[in-house]
This record gives structure tokens, C-alpha cells and sequence, in this order.
């Protein structure tokens, strides 16, 4: 009996062991990189050092980190949700041809914006975000080269 049990938590500290070193690996994957990457990115990028890893667990801890405020939505981009680590205000650009999403460090909305939208329409802001949409400088490139 006692074997039995002690296996038993054996096995469920492995369970827990290996989710933290996942949820771990989900959010390293996300701040690890530029690209603003999308949960099945996450997920093949982590896929063969993790073999049972799921998407489904994937989105699970997503989710999680966005309410936790561990990382932030940019948005629909093509058909699916990208993500970002860098959680402090900035703005974003986003390709129409490539779907690429730039970080823009240097806002062009003035400190004072939201206490404009706040005085203007009644309302308490608490965050915003400002995406602009066009074309980048490596689609532009690949234009003048057709």
C-alpha cells in the first residue's frame, strides 16, 4: 500500500514537474522571439522537444499568460491571433501582404492621449493600442524587384 501511494505522488510531482517545464517552454517560445508568433507556431516550434505536447495546451497556457498580464494580443492577423511579450504600451504595424508584425518602440500618439479620449468622451481608458496597416519595408523591396 505505502509503495503504491508513494508511486502515485511520484508520478503526479512528474505531472506537475512536466507542466511547469512546458508552461515554461510556451512562454519562452513567445518572449524568445520578434516575430509575434501565432499558438501554432508555439506549438511546432516546441512540438519535438515536448512529443506530447497539444495545442490544446497550448491555447490553455495562452490564455492564461494573457490574463496574468505575461503577454499581450495584437490581434487577428491572416485568420490568427498573434501574441507579444513585450507587455509595456507601444504600437504595431502589421504587412498586408506578408502579414509581418513590426514592434514601433516610439509611439506617435502623445502621453496626453488618453486623458483626451477620457476628457472627450466620458470614459475611463486603462490601456490602449494603436496597429497600422500598410506595407513593409521587405514587401516593398520584393515589389521593385517585379
Amino acid at each position: 500500500m505505502i509503495i503504491v501511494i508513494c508511486f502515485e505522488r511520484v508520478m503526479l510531482m512528474q505531472k506537475r514537474q512536466n507542466f511547469s517545464r512546458k508552461r515554461k517552454a510556451i512562454l519562452d517560445a513567445i518572449s524568445g522571439t520578434t516575430i509575434h508568433p501565432t499558438a501554432e507556431w508555439v506549438y511546432q516550434a516546441l512540438k519535438p522537444e515536448y512529443p506530447d505536447l497539444s495545442l490544446g495546451t497550448v491555447y490553455r497556457n495562452i490564455t492564461r499568460f494573457k490574463e496574468d498580464g505575461l503577454i499581450i494580443s495584437v490581434g487577428i492577423i491572416n485568420g490568427q491571433e498573434r501574441f507579444d511579450a513585450t507587455v509595456e504600451p507601444h504600437d504595431h504595424f502589421v504587412c498586408e501582404e506578408c502579414g509581418a508584425v513590426l514592434d514601433l518602440k516610439d509611439s506617435v500618439l502623445p502621453d496626453s492621449a488618453d486623458q483626451q479620449v477620457e476628457r472627450r468622451y466620458g470614459v475611463q481608458v486603462a490601456s490602449h493600442s494603436l496597429v497600422f496597416r500598410g506595407i513593409c519595408p521587405k514587401c516593398m523591396k520584393s515589389r521593385t524587384k517585379n
